[in-house]
């Protein structure tokens, strides 16, 4: 029997008013009073004495309340940011080293605060969790303290549904939340591991899908009016099977441009998606729903695709790191034929590299269903990252020979490669690297690809309901010739020759993610004053090369919007890419957006 009383402090909800007060108990409390809003000392029992009984509550109105206790082990993550809930049937506070810790009492959908612990209203009824922030966690602890039992999947969901009801209404970056398909895989989950079943690399972790790739039981629109009555998808696509093969909940979708046309989440169906760091300014596309949803903690991990700059333009300017594979790593095979099958390269969005490359450890590798995959690698790649270095020599090109860059973004960028320099790595300054802008040849491409996907509306009243500019882009393209789109795909050879012959001398090359700051949503980028669409230069090319590419965090402007830095690979060099990003990740560090 312990004879120490642990000092602990108790909070009673009763409909609008916080009471709470001081108590002393030993090991577990297994019963607490409230008569007339005071509060009572709660029974304290030795531990020899102890039993499974539930909380008991002496007051009318106030017998769904639960309480939520912090033991040991619950110290040490609310010591580094994260807080969890006890389970009512075993709230031990064993082991508690200091005074002032919080036990709280609440009511299911009572909004409470009190040191540190904040609840809120779900779309469900079940166990409430304290809120987590996921941006102060990897996905990798989150899955080890799922499988451990010391948090539960049901509450990682719980949490992840209550950050999207806190936030989601003024950054818009989720279309559609299943909170009742999440909490009963999240219990099913629960299930396996009292059964001791393997749960999984990422065990309970909660993810936001984008809403072009298919997720069952949850409709697949493109944030395209025209399939706004989608019915549910019966199946998961290949990336969104394999996480959740993995242990992931799907918690919902996430919002992207019309069919992933353009570099701003904003589309007919359900409107613009915000950044997290401005609620004024985009957060890039098209996989901007992810990426604001990941930045503004609603999910710790979502999927993207990236087909011209579309994991790391949104990535780069909600302030994270973003990675595109080599095309085939990540497979896009399935019933369907890939949307844009030589260019886009699916993957899992995350605000470190380390947790990228996590998930990807459980998504890369072959799929006989689609023509394009590649062997799996030999090597983890989360394994690969742990001891990060950069190469030893590394090529900036502030333009590629043609692009355009906001003085402000070169400025903070030129201060990321100091720090590259800083690291070991020999940095050589490179005008051009392929002289003229791909631009004209990447949109043969992808036009005809977008024009596939919405070729059932060409010449249709349904053609109404397209997005104007998407419209408008796809008329000229229809005059596209079988010929001219194959020397589209003769200059992804060319421009490939030019980083041969330049990764013969270099490891590694960097430039600035984007030519300017995020834009204000709809409207155009600024470049140095002067208003432009084309603030988007830099990515495309290494889809058409189908290189690894990604972007870390480089710093902040002076008005507090985040720039990126871009860091390309050699054919298949992905590791290259990962283990750079991941040691200039460190040197720089990854912030976490204001959004309240």
């Amino acid at each position: 029997m312990h004879e120490r009383l642990f000092p602990f402090w108790i909070a009673l909800v009763d409909a609008d008013r916080l009471i709470s007060g001081r108590v002393e108990a030993p090991q577990r409390v297994i019963e607490a009073r409230h008569f007339e809003g005071e509060v009572m000392r709660p029974r304290a029992v030795p531990v020899e004495e102890a039993t499974e009984e539930v909380v008991v509550l002496d007051a009318v109105g106030l017998e769904d309340l639960h309480l939520h206790a912090v033991g040991e082990a619950d110290l040490a993550r609310r010591e580094s940011g994260a807080e969890t809930a006890g389970d009512p049937r075993t709230a031990e506070i064993t082991g508690v080293a200091r005074e002032g810790l919080p036990v709280l009492l609440h009511r299911d959908g009572d909004m409470i605060e009190h040191d540190g612990f904040r609840h809120g209203r779900h779309a469900y009824h079940g166990p409430t969790l304290t809120v987590m922030d996921f941006r102060s966690h990897s996905v990798t602890d989150l899955a080890e303290l799922v499988r451990g039992g010391e948090v539960k999947a049901t509450e990682l969901v719980a949490a992840a549904l209550d950050r999207i009801d806190k936030t989601n209404r003024t950054i818009n970056a989720f279309v559609a939340v299943d909170a009742e398909g999440a909490m009963s895989a999240a219990e099913a989950l629960e299930t396996r591991r009292r059964r001791g079943e393997d749960l999984g690399a990422l065990a309970g972790v909660p993810i936001g899908v984008k809403d072009e790739q298919d997720a069952a039981g949850l409709p697949t629109t493109h944030g395209s009016v025209m399939r706004a009555g989608a019915p549910p998808a019966v199946h998961d696509s290949s990336l969104v099977a394999r996480l959740k093969d993995a242990g992931c909940i799907v918690v919902g979708k996430t919002n992207t441009s019309e069919f992933g046309w353009y570099a701003q989440t904003d589309n007919p169906l359900f409107g613009p998606t915000r950044n997290p760091w401005n609620l004024e300014h985009t957060p890039g596309g098209s996989s901007g729903g992810s990426a604001a949803a990941v930045a503004a903690g609603m999910v710790p991990l979502a999927t993207g695709a990236d087909g011209g700059g579309s994991i790391r333009i949104p990535a780069a300017l909600c302030g994270f790191s973003g990675f595109k594979p080599s095309l085939g790593r990540v497979p896009g095979g399935g019933t369907a034929p890939p949307g844009w099958g030589y260019l886009s390269s699916p993957g899992p969005m995350a605000r470190t590299t380390a947790d990228t490359a996590a998930a990807l450890d459980v998504v890369i590798g072959p799929d006989p269903t689609d023509l394009r995959s590649l062997p799996m690698p030999e090597a983890s790649w989360a394994a690969s990252v742990e001891d990060p270095h950069v190469p030893i020599r590394i090529a900036w090109s502030p333009t590629l020979g043609y692009a355009r860059v906001d003085g402000a973004v070169r400025a903070v960028c030129e201060r990321a490669v100091a720090a590259l320099s800083d690291l070991g790595a020999e940095v050589v300054e490179v005008e051009s690297v392929f002289g003229a802008d791909p631009l004209d040849a990447w949109m043969k491409i992808s036009n005809a690809y977008l024009l596939r996907s919405l070729s059932e509306a060409y010449g249709t009243e349904l053609w109404r309901q397209v997005t104007p500019a998407l419209a408008a882009q796809l008329a000229g393209a229809v005059s596209t010739t079988a010929v001219e789109l194959v020397q589209a795909e003769d200059e992804c050879h060319r421009l490939n020759l030019r980083l041969v012959r330049l990764f013969h001398d270099v490891r590694l090359l960097v430039t600035p993610t984007v030519g300017a700051l995020a834009p204000k949503c709809g409207e155009p980028g600024q470049i140095n004053g002067a208003d432009t669409w084309s603030w988007v230069q830099f990515t495309y090319p290494f889809n058409m090369t189908r290189s690894p590419a990604g972007t870390v965090f480089a710093g902040l402007s002076e008005n507090g919007l985040p720039v990126g830095l871009q860091l390309v690979g050699p054919q298949h060099g992905d590791l290259v890419v990962l283990r750079a990003m991941a040691a200039l990740e460190r040197a720089l560090g990854v912030p976490t957006a204001p959004v309240s």
